[in-house]
């Protein structure tokens, strides 16, 4: 039987689990205020966090669902996407355009990866 271990638990959430071999992190945004960029840039940056403390890197992402409020911002989300993104190993992706938890957050982004 496989073991789950959460990373970051909370009352409501974990940031992520870690089922077998596979990571699972919940949809993670960035500043509510701050521009799409800025967004895009601290949610990525959490993703590398939470996949440091899951063992593993962004080179391993089997997935990503890109959520954001307003699909004009697709451009510029991209240009932050495609300088982080692990250009050797890209990810199966989708984005789409969804009503986010406050209409401060601009993009929201869920990652299912492996473990090496």
């Amino acid at each position: 039987m496989s073991s789950i271990r959460r990373i970051e638990p909370g009352p409501r959430m974990s940031a992520g689990v870690v089922h077998g071999n596979t990571v699972y992190l919940a949809g993670q945004v960035g500043n509510p205020g701050d521009d799409v960029a800025a967004q895009t840039q601290t949610v990525l940056d959490t993703i590398d966090r939470l996949l440091a403390e899951a063992g593993t890197d962004k080179s391993r992402i089997l997935s990503a669902q890109i959520w954001l409020a307003d699909m004009a911002n697709f451009g510029t989300m991209n240009t932050v996407w495609d300088a982080w993104v692990d250009k050797a190993n890209p990810p199966a992706r989708a984005t789409g355009e969804s009503k986010l938890a406050t209409p401060a957050h601009l993009v929201e982004i869920i990652i299912v990866a492996a473990l090496p």
